[in-house]
């Protein structure tokens, strides 16, 4: 039997709008830029192109900032569920680099959105990873088993924080986590 979804919470809403209403100054943008050339190495085994690893690097940190999430856990996402493959669908139906389920349009977008492009791939993603994390209290292993749609087992959050702790170490990281909110 098909169960019709509950309605939109209003605080994925609220996170959307904050994180869009967030402005870039010059020391996040230098910031970026630092930061990109850090990953750079590291993405190109996934990412042959240049032009296209420098400008999906530019994308993951600006929508990971946006939505108040680190980085290189954005990338640790990506890896383990699409190897940053933008055309990616599961045997599940979700679709793209950070593996959007198609009912996520309805919650947050617009009928036209194409869940395949990257960049709006990266704004559902990161939208939805930032309020299953304000509504796990900033706890990332239950967040991330929510996104994933396994919350109360630990393999999904454990395959992403090594992927993150082996592959997106960024320069200025001394081993902790953390969030600003």
């Amino acid at each position: 039997m098909v169960q019709a979804l509950p309605p939109t919470p209003a605080s994925l809403r609220t996170t959307l709008d904050a994180s869009l209403a967030t402005p870039r100054d010059p020391t996040e943008i230098w910031a970026a830029r630092q930061w990109q050339s850090a990953m750079a190495p590291s993405l190109a085994r996934f990412v042959k192109d240049e032009a296209l690893r420098g400008e999906l690097l530019q994308r993951v940190y600006l929508e990971a900032r946006l939505a108040n999430l680190p980085p290189e856990l954005v990338l640790a996402v990506i890896q383990v569920e699409s190897a940053f493959r933008a055309d990616a669908v599961s045997s599940a139906g979700a679709v793209g680099l950070m593996q959007i389920m198609p009912f996520w349009i309805r919650e947050l977008g617009l009928p036209a959105d194409d869940l395949k492009d990257p960049w709006r791939n990266l704004r559902y993603g990161t939208t939805i990873l930032a309020h299953y994390l304000a509504v796990e209290r900033s706890d990332f292993t239950r967040a991330l088993a929510r996104y994933n749609g396994s919350l109360g087992q630990t393999w999904y959050p454990e395959r992403v924080m090594r992927a993150w702790q082996r592959h997106w170490r960024g320069p200025a990281e001394n081993g902790r986590v953390t969030v600003q909110r």
